[in-house]
């Protein structure tokens, strides 16, 4: 089994910043994307930041140049720099990592809590 948990969320200011980790536990092999996503009340949860397969990063829009996905793999750990926050930004943070290519299997965390606001 794999264990994800998120922690680093909480209260910023617009302009601020802040830095998400995400701690994995368990078989971690074959891992096919891994990556960060965000819901907003009354929104659907959208991909922030990825690593692909590769090694390749992708941003979604709002993002691109203010946030930056990461990961130590001695510790099992995957980031997400966040900076200068926006209100929109606010929202839960989950971290996602897919296991496997033939047969994915998806695994979340519980969510961290980012709020942007003055």
């Amino acid at each position: 089994q794999v264990q994800l948990v998120e922690s680093g969320g909480g209260l910023v200011q617009p302009g601020g910043s802040l830095r998400l980790s995400c701690a994995a536990s368990g078989s971690i092999f074959r891992i096919n994307t891994m990556g960060w996503y965000r819901q907003a009340p009354g929104k659907q949860r959208e991909a922030v930041a990825l690593i692909n397969s590769g090694g390749g990063r992708n941003y979604a829009d709002s993002v691109k140049g203010r946030f930056t996905i990461s990961r130590d793999n001695v510790k099992n750990t995957m980031y997400l720099q966040m900076n200068s926050l926006k209100a929109e930004d606010t929202a839960v943070y989950y971290c996602n990592v897919i296991l496997g290519f033939s047969a994915p299997v998806d695994y979340w965390g519980q969510g961290t809590q980012v709020t942007v606001s003055s």
